[in-house]
């Protein structure tokens, strides 16, 4: 057995790094929607999110065995190949994050292994089969299922509780959504942070520590475990506002419906060895509680843009591997060239981010990133419209009509109705 060289002691930090970048941007499927219905307070609700994602780390290595032997070929593939695919997956994270889009983490791992054992070896670096049965698929039936569940789920809750005030209800639906939301945060540690686990086993393979098919060592559980938990901790705060208030306007029944069929979803392809995304199962959920209310609505719009963002994950983080895999293929000054760029982009990923911050103190603001034309009640009633104007919002399917002024007082200012 061989010590860890340096090259594959930067591609366990690395990986540790993607890990954390995981917890803060995968925070929102958890605690988006316990945080904007009032179930818990943001600080509150990363905290525990971050405890259940390190106990969920340690329940299970069937992912992280897809991971390590399962996506791409592990005879022939080079440690530069792991390390490469991680800065795709790393910088596609970072980047949807700046935007504030719920993507797919495991899918920008994925597709950056695929680009950099392509871009390696060839096609034949990658094991097909696998990546149809236990990628593709999962990802579009995942959040067609949590999605249909969570619609059933809501229409049932408010046909249950039809002869109650919702009111009345709520203390006890928003106790719901911390269990639901504790459920999802144990699943997302037993599913994501084991991927993690996996890209280390695979470099440990491919650096000749480990032989093929090894499970993860201990000491590689309770790292991953921890850096995703810190991850967590810290609170993707950008994607938590999308998730909890730009795709719907969520209520506690329809928060504890999505929350709990997100987690069911969630933990039975854990059991079954699915690495499904996360964030896709949990953004279909809450579409689909969305749309189980009555008079509930879903702004396509934010979920357009969300959809395209996962259409993309995969080849844009394939791209950027297969990039990065070319310049590690030069030697060592392609090694450090990669790290470089990597470190760089972060950095001024980071800086863009502080233009407009976003953290626990206005999270749950109404004043949302809408796309042009969206216009909300709070900016009408603020900056009424001129006298006779309509302005008509529709995503939020609400019509605001400002009245003629009075011809008693024609300097009176026109109010708005909604």
């Amino acid at each position: 057995m061989e010590h860890i060289t340096l090259l594959l002691a930067i591609v366990v930090v690395t990986a540790l790094v993607f890990d954390f970048t995981n917890g803060f941007h995968d925070t929102a499927n958890a605690m988006a929607t316990t945080i904007s219905t009032g179930a818990l307070k943001p600080k509150t609700a990363v905290a525990m999110s971050a405890v259940l994602n390190l106990v969920g780390a340690f329940l299970s290595v069937e992912v992280a065995k897809t991971i390590s032997g399962g996506i791409i070929n592990e005879q022939g593939i080079r440690t530069e190949v792991i390390f490469a695919a991680l800065v795709g997956a790393i910088l596609w994270n970072l980047l949807t994050w700046l935007l504030g889009l719920p993507s797919s983490s495991s899918h920008a791992l994925f597709g950056g292994l695929i680009g950099a054992a392509v871009m390696s070896a060839g096609w034949s670096a990658v094991n097909g089969s696998t990546i149809v049965t236990k990628v593709l698929i999962p990802a579009i039936a995942a959040p067609l299922v949590a999605g249909l569940a969570a619609m059933v789920a809501t229409k049932l809750t408010y046909k249950i509780g039809a002869r109650t005030d919702e009111k009345h209800t709520a203390k006890g639906y928003r106790a719901g959504q911390i269990a639901s939301a504790g459920l999802v945060s144990l699943a997302h540690g037993t599913n994501d942070a084991q991927k993690t686990m996996g890209v280390i086993t695979l470099a440990l393979v491919t650096g000749g520590v480990l032989v093929p098919g090894a499970n993860p060592p201990m000491w590689v559980i309770v790292s991953a475990g921890v850096a995703i938990a810190l991850g967590t901790y810290l609170g993707g705060w950008r994607i938590i506002r999308t998730m909890g208030k730009g795709l719907t306007d969520l209520r506690p029944p329809q928060g504890f419906a999505a929350q709990t069929s997100a987690a069911t979803v969630i933990l039975a392809s854990s059991h079954l060895g699915f690495s499904l995304s996360t964030t896709q199962s949990c953004s279909g959920a809450v579409m689909g509680a969305g749309l189980g209310r009555k008079g509930g609505v879903v702004r396509w719009s934010t979920a357009t843009r969300m959809f395209v963002a996962w259409g993309l994950t995969l080849p844009a983080a394939g791209l950027v591997a297969a990039a990065a895999e070319f310049l590690t293929a030069q030697g060592t000054w392609g090694v450090f060239a990669v790290a470089g760029l990597l470190i760089a982009g972060s950095t001024a990923i980071w800086v863009a981010s502080r233009r407009k911050p976003v953290d626990h103190t206005n999270v749950t603001d109404d004043e949302l990133d809408e796309p042009a034309g969206v216009v909300t009640t709070a900016i009408a009633a603020v900056t009424p419209p001129p006298a006779g104007a309509v302005v008509a919002d529709t995503d939020l399917k609400t019509t605001i009509a400002a009245p003629a002024a009075s011809p008693a007082d024609p300097a009176a200012p026109a109010a708005a109705t909604v």
